[in-house]
């Protein structure tokens, strides 16, 4: 699975993940199960609805999300990192 980050997904990485170090840690991991099985349970991946219906985002603790866009198969564009309220 390819993987691009838009802006605001690295503006965010930066200022909410990568200050903490066991945040940043799974973070990492989870990015690296999502490009290999993106349905893995564990990420818990799913459909948004409403106003960001093409989008898509898995989890990467109980409160913090990826918000992603499927650009094909094989290629997605992530758009958000952050907490619940924050992405949503």
């Amino acid at each position: 699975m390819k993987t691009e980050f838009n802006s605001k997904f690295r503006k965010h990485y930066k200022s909410r993940i990568v200050n903490n170090t066991k945040l940043l840690s799974r973070t990492e991991d989870r990015i690296r199960l999502f490009k290999l099985n993106p349905q893995n349970p564990i990420l818990k991946d799913h459909q948004l609805t409403g106003d960001k219906k093409e989008f898509r985002a898995f989890w990467i603790t109980g409160d913090i999300r990826i918000m992603y866009f499927p650009v094909s198969k094989q290629e997605v564009l992530f758009i958000d990192i952050g907490t619940h309220n924050q992405v949503y």
